[in-house]
């Protein structure tokens, strides 16, 4: 059986009054359930099943089992109530717990599950619209950062989402995707015959690069600045309003600073208080 993980992840996950850090309790795990419906639900437009809506709770079968990261604002009190962000984390163990990733069911990741060492598949990312500024998805990172050497994530992966469910209306978005970020034929993965939606919506000519990243959301942008790649084919959700697109970030290629830094901070923690992955 998969244990969670659970409470801080390095010393120094805090600027201000705004800290990251695991899930310690039921209770906060509630609290982010309520922030994802809260955001994809009534904010998004995600279509809700009546148990959801009578609970105004998102939850799947994988809360049980995954890490639940947060965003906590220390200043609104020390319970539930100070949660203003939320990012799910499925490592390998959690995902065979639950008979696979997220992800299988739109996603052919056949060559991801063939690598060895340890998965990390992330996903339910949402941060309160008062809190959607770069300090707070800076430290975000740094906390997906101190995860991913705790535990010797040798890559990770997730679908992302964009708005609504028309491709054409993210046509430069996708096609900059398809053409400037494919995976490696080793790591390629690709959408589900049955739901694939072609990304290849523009000639590579005709893009323009700086505008394309300028129609991404953050957090498809942040992959990017990892080192991250995109699968081949989008998926539409129904359910959550939106068209998906597969990212990949192997770690030994990442080499942003967060990474470094933290990959030597985590080490230098486990080292004088003895804690594993």
């Amino acid at each position: 059986m998969h244990v969670p993980d659970k409470g801080p992840l390095a010393g120094d996950l805090i600027v201000g009054n705004i800290e990251v850090r695991l899930a310690a309790n039921d209770a906060e795990i509630v609290a982010a359930q309520e922030l994802r419906y809260r955001i994809f639900y009534e904010e998004m437009d995600a279509r809700a099943d009546p148990e959801t809506a009578a609970s105004k709770r998102d939850v799947d079968h994988f809360d049980a089992v995954c890490d639940h990261l947060l965003v906590v604002d220390n200043s609104l009190g020390s319970g539930p109530e100070s949660i203003v962000g939320t990012y799910r984390l499925i490592r390998r163990p959690a995902a065979d717990a639950r008979g696979g990733f997220y992800s299988k069911d739109e996603y052919d990741i056949g060559n991801l599950l063939a690598l060895k060492g340890n998965l990390l598949e992330l996903g339910r990312s949402c941060v309160d619209v008062r809190y959607r500024n770069r300090p707070t998805m800076q430290l975000l990172w740094r906390g997906i950062a101190a995860y991913v050497f705790k535990h010797d994530i040798v890559l990770m992966f997730g679908c992302a989402s964009l708005p609504g469910t028309d491709p054409k209306e993210h046509a430069l978005a996708l096609s900059y995707l398809h053409h400037f970020h494919p995976a490696p034929e080793a790591i390629a993965v690709k959408a589900l015959p049955e739901r694939y939606v072609s990304m290849n919506l523009m000639a590579k000519e005709e893009i323009d690069p700086r505008k394309a990243l300028g129609e991404l959301p953050p957090l498809v942008k942040g992959y990017l600045r990892l080192g991250g790649f995109i699968g081949e084919g989008a998926v539409i959700d129904e359910q959550f309003n939106t068209v998906d697109v597969f990212i990949i970030v192997q770690t030994d290629l990442v080499t942003d600073k967060y990474f470094q830094h933290y990959s030597r901070t985590t080490r230098e923690t486990h080292v004088s208080d003895g804690s594993g992955s």
